[in-house]
């Protein structure tokens, strides 16, 4: 089914642009896939218990065929290429993408929820998606 998601990205490791726009181009890439917009990157601070530095954010939406589970695990292969090492909850990476919403699905099962359970905890995802939303006329 073709769809539009809307992708987190971030990261708060290294050059924290570059890792965006890498993480931009490999999404591109994506079987099925094509980039509909982005919103600007924005600083924002870290959440959670973990020290650690800001956080570079932006939004994209994608028009996609990918399933949401196919979606996750090339969005999760993207972490890794860009050396994401998972190891403390909500601590520092060099890339970290969420599927935040699909327009036209949802899932509920361990390892995916969608739309992302913390979205409505994320003033910066509520503003990203809006305009994103609004500059699709949804």
């Amino acid at each position: 089914m073709r769809d539009v998601a809307y992708i987190a990205l971030g990261s708060n490791l290294g050059q924290r642009e570059v890792f965006l726009a890498e993480a931009r181009r490999a999404i591109s890439t994506l079987a099925t896939t094509r980039v509909l917009g982005h919103t600007d990157a924005e600083e924002t601070a870290p959440i959670g218990p973990v020290a650690q530095g800001p956080f570079l954010n932006q939004m994209i939406a994608i028009e996609t065929e990918l399933s949401p589970q196919d979606l996750l695990a090339e969005l999760k292969r993207i972490e890794t290429n860009a050396g994401r090492v998972r190891s403390a909850r909500w601590g520092p990476r060099t890339l970290d993408l969420d599927i935040v919403l699909f327009e036209k699905q949802s899932v509920r099962e361990p390892g995916l929820t969608v739309p992302h359970p913390e979205l409505t905890n994320r003033d910066f995802w509520l503003r990203e998606l809006a305009a994103l939303r609004s500059s699709r006329g949804g």
